[in-house]
């Protein structure tokens, strides 16, 4: 693992995980502190720099939540952006209040000192704003780097101490040298030499593994999902045949989902896979249940029911492994400043609770979603299992609105085989993020041959997003999508109507329940 490190210490910015995903695209690991973590802590790990984000608080409002003053005691570079800025600089002696004008959207920046944030930039530069308050006064011990037309300091350095703040946001793809402004911060001013690099990441992995688990042998729960896949490849890598898989079937697969997981992992990879047949019980349980939290519930309580059956029989298995990734980690992360994270325990297929009494491995819990694919693809897992799209824990269940039956299911598999096959052949396939079919609990008239029908509808989503926080729906061609239709209908018993969701998330979600 590279040794250095930058912190980024959140303050609930939208924007957190995006700055910790594009200080790594510049092959340098960072990490995500809450605001509590202390000058100490911070020196404990030994970080290279640090960046303050932003936040939706105003710096002067009672409950505005700040940073132990003496990280700027460190002797590492700082970088405030937006209310980071502010905290710095109020910090540091400047006055902060509120804009004349709020800024929101793309703004010109002009700079008055290229030296070295803004190293590289042109005089005239476009950057992203989203702010109320600004700092208004600096003290000499401030020099100001930038002014846009309302905000006379865009971008300043205290003399003092190693801080830099800019009141825009860098990270986001709206400010078009923002990558540069961040290159200039972790090169040259923290003086990173950029070597975190997946391969590393893999061997100082397989070691920790293999220190962790000794001879003793490790459950993982496949789901034929990326995290999951890339889990049980780094810890077959790692531990060989001291890796047990289990599979759970429960009745609401994908079309051929089973075969592709026990041809991937058995027959390709010759890992030792269980596959638990469920599929009857989580039907039974689920007859004639509606409330999509209540199907859920059921699912859960149910796949934990199949995995511990199996995982009763295996012999010296002490520890479970977890698909969880960084977001989960931040996500779940104590809000008391106590640096130890209190991990969720949930599963890419089901929850599974403490009470199973495993210990457990979380190979990818550094990383991010982008960078477990990069890993996948580092380990030689095929290219449609590396990107394949998310696959929720449930399954088909939640893509059927209102009870369940083995028919419905019947209609709505081969339907989500035709969605997946079409946008496959056109090529779409890694530009959407998820694509999906839904089976709605409602009938409508059509004209099948010379009769009436009475028929199921199908509707269609699919949605382009990079961090599934947001998504726009996606604008498929209306060519491709009539041969979706016209196939779904044509080839799929018990459908006459084709409908396509344009939702944005928010305010609809991806999934339908």
């Amino acid at each position: 693992m590279s040794h250095e490190r930058i912190a980024i210490i959140d303050f609930g910015s939208q924007y957190g995980q995006l700055i910790a995903r594009r200080v790594r695209e510049h092959k340098v690991y960072s990490q995500i502190f809450q605001p509590q973590v202390t000058a100490d802590q911070l020196r404990q790990v030994g970080v290279t720099g640090v960046i303050l984000s932003g936040g939706p608080a105003s710096v002067y409002s009672e409950n505005a939540p700040s940073c132990d003053d003496k990280i700027f005691q460190l002797g590492v570079p700082i970088l405030g952006i937006c209310y980071g800025m502010q905290i710095g600089c109020k910090i540091l002696g400047a006055d902060i209040s509120p804009a004349k004008g709020r800024e929101y959207g793309r703004t010109g920046l002009t700079i008055t000192d290229d030296s070295d944030l803004l190293a590289t930039l042109p005089e005239s530069t476009t950057v992203w704003m989203s702010h109320g308050d600004q700092v208004n006064e600096l003290s000499d011990d401030f020099v100001a780097l930038a002014a846009t037309p309302s905000c006379p300091y865009a971008a300043v350095k205290h003399r003092g101490s190693k801080f830099y703040g800019v009141q825009f946001h860098p990270e986001v793809t709206h400010t078009p040298r923002g990558a540069d402004i961040l290159r200039n911060f972790l090169y040259d001013i923290c003086c990173c030499s950029g070597d975190w690099q997946m391969s590393d990441f893999v061997e100082q992995t397989v070691k920790s593994v293999r220190e962790q688990v000794g001879s003793a042998t490790v459950i993982c729960g496949l789901s034929g999902g990326v995290d999951s896949a890339v889990t049980a490849a780094l810890l077959h890598k790692a531990i060989g045949e001291q890796l047990v898989c289990i599979f759970v079937d429960n009745g609401l697969l994908r079309m051929n989902e089973r075969e592709g997981v026990i041809s991937m992992f058995n027959d390709h990879f010759h890992m030792d896979l269980h596959v638990v047949d469920w599929g009857d019980r989580f039907l039974t349980k689920l007859a004639d249940v509606t409330d999509p939290q209540k199907k859920r519930k059921i699912i859960g309580a149910e796949f934990i029911e199949a995995f511990k059956s199996e995982a009763d029989k295996i012999p010296d298995a002490r520890f479970l492994a977890q698909g969880t990734l960084y977001p989960d980690v931040i996500e779940s992360g104590s809000k008391d400043g106590n640096l130890a994270a209190n991990i969720k325990l949930h599963h890419n297929v089901g929850g599974l609770p403490e009470e199973l009494g495993f210990e457990l491995v979380e190979p990818l819990r550094e990383l991010f979603k982008d960078e477990v694919r990069l890993v996948g693809e580092y380990l030689g897992l095929p290219e449609e299992m590396v990107w394949r799209h998310p696959f929720p824990g449930p399954g088909l269940a939640v893509r059927i609105i209102g009870a369940i039956t083995e028919k419905k299911l019947e209609v709505l598999r081969p339907a989500d085989n035709i969605l997946l096959e079409e946008i496959k052949s056109a090529g779409l396939y890694r530009q959407i993020s998820q694509a999906l079919t839904v089976l709605l609990p409602v009938g409508t008239v059509g004209v099948m041959g010379d009769e009436r029908s009475y028929e199921n509808v199908i509707a269609i989503r699919a949605v382009e997003t990079d961090d599934f926080m947001t998504a726009d729906f996606s604008r498929i061609p209306y060519d491709v999508l009539g041969r979706i239709a016209s196939r779904i209908i044509n080839e799929v018993r018990g459908v006459n109507r084709v409908v396509y969701d344009v939702s944005s998330k928010p305010p609809a979600t991806i999934e339908w329940e």
